[in-house]
């Protein structure tokens, strides 16, 4: 078993760090200050095949792979917490479950502008109450008429939403069927009956948004229809399963970045004559950081790494998100104590990272849920536990196994 990054893997990283430092760093502020939604940096990424990584090079693929999507997305986080969203609705949610379940004509005409960022993407399945479980609470519905599908209804969180083009969409085609009522879109954004309203969340910035989105006899072809009537839930836990892999591959990165800062810092803020790193809490910190992110790092790799040989690694990356929230909430937190009173300052990025490490505890799924679904399957307990989320999201359910095997 050997853990070491290949010379491919160590090139790939170089080259993104180089693109963070030509791309990135110098054109930050003008978005964030202006307040502009970084299209053009997306592009630039889109281009050098960062989206495309695992997608076929015949349809503007990359080919990269999964563990170099990880290395990747870590390092873009890093750089800055919110152009990590891109990676999900540029690269896995969106793009890629057109490529695991549409047709051949859905896939070249969505996908290839999707992973270059020429059109951006949104993924909408949360609705507002729905908590834990979207799909069991959706009240969108979808209402075959002739050759057009109508939609109606809402959805709440949805990232990209207000500059989207393209997104995968979710409503019920049969409100009677419970789960197997629902079924999965492909939306255009420029369609009447579409509105997106985004989110006020001055700690988030605003150079990428979420939203509420309203449909209102919202028309699309039924063309548009992704897989079959009523598959929207085994395709909607097949996109999460891939989408955790770079929700915590961006954890790692946000933690890593604050240990980067922290290290500057400790060698730059002296207390009573001397650096605060030489302070033994501090080591203390900085140890638990460095080692936590670690371990937290070699659990994103193991996922992608498993996925570049054809295993569903359901499993693995649940492990992965799970501990990759957590340890991002803890270095965080660890990153404000030894910055003290400066952590809070806009000189500093702290609060930054701090922020998008708690909006991340609760995407691809909560932590807690995460706890429940781990240790259910570690139980044995997926069929007995009648508990609503553990029995509809288990780790090893079959329609997980299914939608993983159809994909």
């Amino acid at each position: 078993m050997n853990f070491d990054l290949s010379m491919e893997n160590i090139q790939i990283r170089g080259m993104v760090r180089d693109f963070i430092a030509k791309e990135i760093q110098p054109n930050l502020k003008y978005y964030e200050e202006n307040r502009l939604f970084p299209k053009p940096i997306f592009q630039k990424m889109g281009k050098a095949g960062f989206f495309g990584a695992c997608f076929p090079e015949r349809f503007g693929g990359s080919e990269l792979g999964f563990l170099n999507l990880t290395i990747i997305a870590e390092e873009i986080s890093k750089a800055h917490p919110s152009l990590g969203y891109a990676f999900n609705m540029q690269a896995m949610t969106c793009p890629f479950t057109i490529l695991n379940w549409g047709t051949e004509e859905q896939i070249l005409k969505y996908v290839p502008d999707l992973i270059k960022a020429d059109k951006i993407g949104m993924f909408a399945l949360t609705e507002s109450g729905g908590g834990s479980d979207p799909a069991g609470s959706m009240k969108t519905t979808a209402r075959l008429d002739g050759d057009e599908y109508v939609l109606n209804g809402s959805k709440a969180w949805i990232t990209f939403a207000n500059e989207a083009d393209v997104g995968v969409l979710f409503a019920k085609t049969d409100v009677n069927a419970g789960h197997n009522g629902i079924s999965a879109f492909i939306i255009e954004t420029d369609r009447s009956g579409f509105t997106a309203n985004p989110l006020e969340i001055s700690a988030l910035g605003y150079m990428t948004r979420s939203c509420d989105v309203f449909l209102e006899d919202y028309r699309i072809p039924k063309e548009n229809l992704l897989g079959k009537e009523g598959e929207g839930f085994k395709i909607a836990m097949n996109a999460l399963d891939y989408g955790r892999l770079t929700v915590s591959s961006r954890l790692v990165g946000i933690a890593q970045g604050c240990i980067d800062e922290s290290l500057k810092y400790c060698h730059e803020r002296v207390v009573s004559g001397k650096p605060i790193g030489e302070y033994q809490m501090i080591q203390h910190l900085i140890a638990d950081m460095v080692v936590e992110t670690d371990g937290a790092r070699l659990l994103s790799y193991r996922s992608g790494y498993l996925k570049d040989k054809g295993e569903a690694a359901t499993r693995q990356s649940s492990y992965a998100k799970y501990f990759a929230s957590e340890v991002a909430a803890k270095v965080t937190r660890s990153a404000l104590e030894i910055f003290g009173g400066n952590g809070i300052s806009d000189d500093y990025p702290i609060m930054k990272y701090v922020n998008y490490a708690n909006m991340l505890h609760f995407g691809e799924g909560s932590a807690n849920i995460q706890r429940i679904l781990i240790a259910n399957d570690a139980l044995g307990l997926k069929n007995a536990n009648r508990h609503h989320i553990s029995r509809r999201f288990s780790l090893s359910s079959d329609l997980t196994k299914e939608a993983v095997k159809e994909s």
